[in-house]
């Protein structure tokens, strides 16, 4: 290094409390000796908040021959870690000559922090290897490293040397075991902690959590008394992670109550629950509270805002959301061609894959099941081949699962049903049940019989069928009148235990969300609903529509089939959006399963009739009917 830059490193002053480090014209007289005094430059050292000037202090510490001094040396070991520069701080351990044990607990805890598990595992490793005894804050750094297999040679380690009972060992180990999911382990030591910090009951509580033992978890939860926001974060995640949007949102009331105030992670969290939930009122309301509170617009918080929009089927919103951020990321590209797939509109979803591309982004695994999931939808048989073919061609990404899965739906709607059943058996991994439910679909779509009972033989000899398997088969036989066989099919159901999961259509009107079923009656206002689709079966009528009984998979009178189609949940659903919003405005539903070809019909016409749009998200892709026709142009 120049002379130059070590006398400035020499001529180095205090920062104070700004973060920074000075430079003088004239030296302060300390910095005249040709020496650097040692506890001056630890002072240094530990002021220093940048890289270039962290250099010139180490270049300045060489100079005066101070690299040995070990508080000096542990200074620099730390500074370089605060920064990043694992690798550096790295050599100066090596460097050491027999360093002690707050060097080797400063890496192996620098490494845990920044995720370099495996490295931080090795510096112990090391450590013990020197001869050198760990202490409780060892311990609880390596611990963070832990699977639940290292550390459980840890906690044996640490009962060795009766560190176990340590405050700060056992709510690291607590932690292992949550982290593990091995609730018994982390309740054992949860429960025979003397205290209970809010650390330890947050662990024990994330692991109840994970678990899916809500109920646990919620306890501790009340239980606690100061909460911070990691603890309120971990209860509102925990119920949006296993689908209980309702209570994440209630939770998150209760929060802006408290004297917590929501951050990042907990609107990202409620962001999550509401798109589950569907209710884009709540979410606008969400949003409006980012925008006026100090809570950063990043591409993390735009990306769950851009989910929830397009997820409660305001896709208008999310694309504006999308454009308004201005550093986006693969991940938030990823959510906008995501959306667009889900609600038909493949082409624009095409459009900006391409416009990825042009930005210089990588495409990802996830940006192929967006785009692939596009051509599915839209039946872009040729798009969807060549899109399938560049992945591991062109961006070299192995397909997963979920890839076989979209090129066979695709495959398989499109009419090619034996060209998917080949891909299917030349797959690289084993076919999971949603594959096999697509291809049985299509062999019910094409009657493709011979194949359907195929398939469905082999999955119940696999032990591989679910409730699907019996569904699809059982309606393979009823489309062609195989009353025998459908019986048979509905006994094996029963004999095996099998229950057909009941449609169940919501709607929101005025916040609340309303529920209905096949056939429901228990609504305040049915007599009126009731009311409402007689006059829509007229109006219906009058315009041509006529039920399609062909679909319903019983060995009724026809009509009976006629009455079962006409109170179909979703039909009950769309009646009381009609009786209970004003006219011309949008209704919004949502169905547990696949929307059914007659009401799919019939929602078309009920949208020209009332002049309404009515967009229906169902178990596959999002509907927009308006003025008698759909976006997936029939095609689902």
């Amino acid at each position: 290094m120049s002379a130059a830059p070590l006398s400035s490193a020499l001529a180095l002053g205090g920062g104070g409390g700004g973060g920074g480090v000075s430079y003088s014209r004239d030296p302060p007289p300390a910095a005249q000796h040709p020496l650097l005094p040692s506890d001056h430059a630890a002072a240094l050292i530990e002021q220093c908040r940048s890289t270039h000037n962290l250099l010139q202090l180490h270049a300045a510490v060489l100079r005066a021959g101070l690299h040995h001094h070990p508080i000096v040396n542990f200074k620099l070991q730390r500074a370089y870690s605060g920064l990043g520069l694992l690798d550096r701080s790295l050599s100066l351990l090596r460097l050491t000559p027999s360093p002690n044990i707050y060097f080797w607990t400063a890496a192996i805890h620098a490494h845990a922090l920044q995720g370099l598990h495996g490295d931080a595992l090795l510096l112990f490793s090391d450590m013990l290897s020197s001869s050198v005894e760990p202490n409780a804050f060892t311990f609880s750094s390596a611990l963070k490293a832990c699977p639940l297999r290292s550390g459980r040679a840890l906690h044996g380690h640490s009962l060795k040397l009766s560190l176990h009972s340590d405050p700060y060992v056992a709510t690291a180990l607590l932690d292992m075991y949550a982290r593990g999911g091995d609730v018994v382990s982390a309740r054992s030591l949860f429960d025979a902690l003397p205290e209970r910090r809010l650390v330890s009951s947050t662990a024990m509580m994330t692991c109840y959590s994970k678990m899916g033992n809500l109920d646990q978890a919620r306890k501790l939860f009340d239980e606690m008394g100061e909460k911070d926001s990691i603890c309120w974060n971990t209860m509102i995640d925990g119920y949006t992670q296993h689908c209980q949007p309702n209570h994440a949102l209630l939770l998150f009331r209760k929060m802006l109550r408290s004297s917590v105030k929501p951050n990042e992670v907990t609107v990202i969290s409620v962001l999550s629950a509401i798109a589950q939930q569907g209710s884009a009122g709540v979410g606008r309301w969400v949003h409006s509270f980012i925008d006026n509170n100090p809570i950063e617009f990043n591409a993390k918080v735009g990306t769950a805002l851009i989910d929830m929009y397009w997820k409660c089927g305001s896709l208008e919103d999310a694309r504006a959301v999308f454009d308004s951020i201005t550093d986006k990321d693969v991940v938030v590209w990823n959510s906008m061609i995501g959306g667009y797939a889900m609600h038909g509109y493949s082409r624009e979803a095409l459009e900006l894959f391409s416009r990825l591309r042009a930005e210089g982004l990588q495409p990802t695994d996830i940006t192929f099941i967006g785009v692939l999931n596009a051509c599915s939808h839209s039946g872009l048989v040729e798009e969807g081949r060549e899109l399938f073919r560049s992945m591991e061609k062109d961006y070299g990404i192995e397909p997963k699962i979920e890839h076989y899965g979209c090129i066979v739906d695709l495959l398989g709607r499109a009419g090619f049903v034996e060209e998917a059943f080949e891909l299917v058996q030349g797959m690289k991994i084993p076919a999971d049940p949603v594959i096999w439910g697509s291809l049985l679909a299509a062999c019910r779509l094409h009657n493709n019989m011979a194949l359907g009972e195929k398939i469905a033989n082999f999955l119940v000899s696999k032990d591989l069928a679910n409730s699907g398997t019996y569904i699809l088969l059982s309606n393979i036989y009823a489309a062609v009148g195989n009353w025998e066989a459908v019986g048979r099919v509905r006994t094996l159901m029963k004999e095996n235990g099998v229950e057909k999961e009941p449609g169940c259509t919501s709607i929101e009107v005025a916040n609340k969300v309303h529920e209905f079923v096949v056939g429901d009656l228990s609504h305040p206002r049915s007599e009126e609903i009731y009311m409402m689709l007689e006059e829509l079966n007229g109006l219906l009528r009058a315009h041509g529509y006529a039920p399609q009984t062909e679909l319903v998979l019983h060995d009724l009178e026809e009509a009976a089939k006629e009455r079962v189609l006409g109170v179909h949940s979703e039909k009950l659903a769309i009646a009381f959006g009609l009786i209970s919003t004003q006219p011309g405005t949008t209704i919004k539903i949502a169905k547990n399963l696949r929307v059914c070809v007659d009401c799919h019909t019939a929602t078309k016409l009920i949208s020209r009739i009332t002049k309404r749009k009515i967009i229906v998200r169902d178990r596959n892709r999002f509907h927009h009917f308006v003025d008698g026709s759909c976006s997936c142009g029939d095609y689902w």
